[in-house]
This record gives structure tokens, C-alpha cells and sequence, in this order.
């Protein structure tokens, strides 16, 4: 081969390099990850726009991004179910389903792989929407006080009342000096104390509690619903009887001992109203979601378009 001829060949090996380059030029991202030209070409046609056929590729990236994610794993004994229900449905045993498709000419291992699909795709789906509801304290309120407004106009107002607990406690905080065993130990002796008359709460809070705002105020957290306090001190509460001091218990916080000193009924009629407005933002966004439910991917993805 002569020098031109090799010239020649590495100008038509330079075009298709460049050629190929161009079709590698990224159209967008999806979480970081790129879209390449190369991706919408062969889903362009005289139907499909580009920005359709980008998006196209966008949305499927997003469902195998949403399937990885969540995790999901299909259970083959769920699938036997499926099938044996599908069956029985159908006033089938599974024998004759089996005969149905051989007949059908469908190959039991696919139909069983689309089934498994099937179910793979409506667990991500229910994931991506539960995960698309976005709810903001501004929207509640705003909601909230609507709906009152409306049923005051109405005559429908509902006056909500609930029980309000006044509760002191004592709290030791864990640290490298004082486990876990040694703080229930030293609440059970700080209770013991009280109960024998040794010292009074208000004076075991002052002297004991690590919550130093109520400490230096007896213990006394005041009035407030059981929906104000973490998990683990709501039950303590609601298991508590009156002016008894309960045993020691953990919270997040450390180790506490409470006490119950009165209940009162209280107005939560605002509360009631805003837990209705949430729960109907909720409900309504599952539903706007649940009709499109790669919207729901959109919606939370970082997708951006490149000119």
C-alpha cells in the first residue's frame, strides 16, 4: 500500500471516529448518569420527537435505577401462589394450567419469569410512590385552617378533646463513666429513695436530673398530649398509674423514671384538623402518583436536559 493509499484510509478511519464521537455527544443526566445520543437515535422517528425520545430513554433509566434501588427481590413461593391462584380461578389444578399453556404454545419457565416480572414492577412502583409524597408543615396549616374556616361557615365545626398528661421525670444521660446497667441501677436507688421518704422528687430532680430545665423545676414537664414525647416515654406514660413512679426505663435520650401527677381533658381540635389536612394531602398526592408512577421517579431524580 502506497502513502497515499494509507492516507486515504486514515482519513475514512478519522470520519467514522468523529462520526461515532458525535453520536456519544450526552443529551441529558439522570442522577449524575448520562444520556448519550447514541441512546434516542434508534427510537427517533417520524412519530417521536427527539425531546420524546429523550425522555423515553430518561424514563427507562429511572425504572432500572428505581429497581436497584429499592431492593426488591421477587419470593419464588409467592410466585407458586400467583400461579396456584390463577389456576384455581380458572377452576384449574396446576396440572391442567400446565396443559392450558402447552396448549397455548406459551413455555411455562416464561410465563413464570413475566408473572415474577410482573410482580417486580408493581413492588418498585408502590416503593417509588411512597417515596414521591412530599408533604410540607406550610401546606398542612394552610389546609388546616381552610377546612375549619368551612365547617365553621357550615355549622360542622368539631370541637376535639383528649386527654393531656402533667408528668415529672429524672433523667441520666449515658456517657463513657455511666452504662447502661449503672444508670438503671442508680434510677432504682434515686426511686427507692423517694418512695422511702429519703427525699422528696422535686429534690432527686435538682440534684439527679441531667434534664436540667425541668430538673431545677421539680421535674415537671407540664401538661402535653402523649403525641409530644418520643416512642418509648409515651408508653411509659400511658402504662403509668397516677402518682406512682414508674421503674426505670431508656429512651433515646438516657435513662429516665416519670411520674403521672394529673390528667386534664384538652382542646385538640386544631391538631385534629391539621392531622385531616395531612392526611388528605397524603392520599391525594398517592393518587396523583399511583396514575403515573414514573412521574413519581421524575419527580424526585435530578434530570437535567443538554443543549
Amino acid at each position: 500500500m502506497n502513502f497515499k493509499s494509507i492516507f486515504s484510509v486514515a482519513l475514512v478511519f478519522f470520519a467514522m471516529a468523529t462520526q461515532v464521537q458525535a453520536e456519544e455527544k450526552v443529551v441529558a443526566t439522570v442522577n449524575g448518569v448520562p444520556v448519550l445520543e447514541s441512546q434516542i437515535k434508534p427510537i427517533l422517528n417520524k412519530r417521536t420527537s427527539r425531546q420524546a425520545a429523550i425522555d423515553k430513554v430518561i424514563n427507562d433509566m429511572l425504572v432500572n435505577q428505581a429497581v436497584k434501588e429499592s431492593g426488591v427481590k421477587v419470593n419464588e413461593a409467592k410466585i407458586d401462589q400467583i400461579i396456584e391462584g390463577i389456576a384455581a380461578q380458572n377452576g384449574l389444578t396446576f396440572g391442567q394450567l400446565l396443559d392450558a399453556l402447552d396448549y397455548q404454545g406459551i413455555n411455562y419457565h416464561a410465563y413464570r419469569q413475566q408473572i415474577a416480572q410482573q410482580v417486580l414492577m408493581a413492588e418498585v412502583r408502590n416503593h417509588a410512590i411512597s417515596q414521591s409524597v412530599d408533604v410540607t408543615r406550610e401546606q398542612v396549616e394552610e389546609l388546616a385552617e381552610k377546612m375549619q374556616k368551612e365547617a365553621k361557615a357550615k355549622g360542622k365545626m368539631e370541637n376535639v378533646k383528649g386527654t393531656e398528661y402533667e408528668v415529672r421525670h429524672i433523667l441520666l444521660k449515658l456517657n463513657p463513666l455511666l452504662n447502661d446497667a449503672q444508670a438503671k441501677k442508680q434510677l432504682t436507688q434515686i426511686r427507692a429513695d423517694i418512695v422511702s421518704g429519703k427525699m422528696t422528687f422535686a429534690e432527686a430532680a435538682l440534684k439527679y436530673s441531667k434534664d436540667y430545665l425541668s430538673g431545677a423545676n421539680g421535674g415537671n414537664l407540664g401538661y402535653a398530649f402523649l403525641e409530644a414525647y418520643v416512642g418509648p416515654f409515651s408508653q411509659a406514660i400511658r402504662s403509668a398509674k397516677k402518682g406512682v413512679i414508674s421503674a426505670p426505663f431508656k429512651t433515646e435520650f438516657g435513662w429516665h423514671i416519670l411520674e403521672v401527677t394529673n390528667t386534664r381533658q384538652g382542646d385538640r381540635t386544631e391538631e385534629a384538623y391539621r392531622q385531616k389536612a395531612y392526611e388528605q394531602i397524603v392520599n391525594q398526592q398517592l393518587q396523583d402518583s399511583a396514575r403515573d408512577w414514573v412521574q413519581a421517579l421524575r419527580k424526585r431524580a435530578d434530570i437535567k436536559y443538554l443543549n
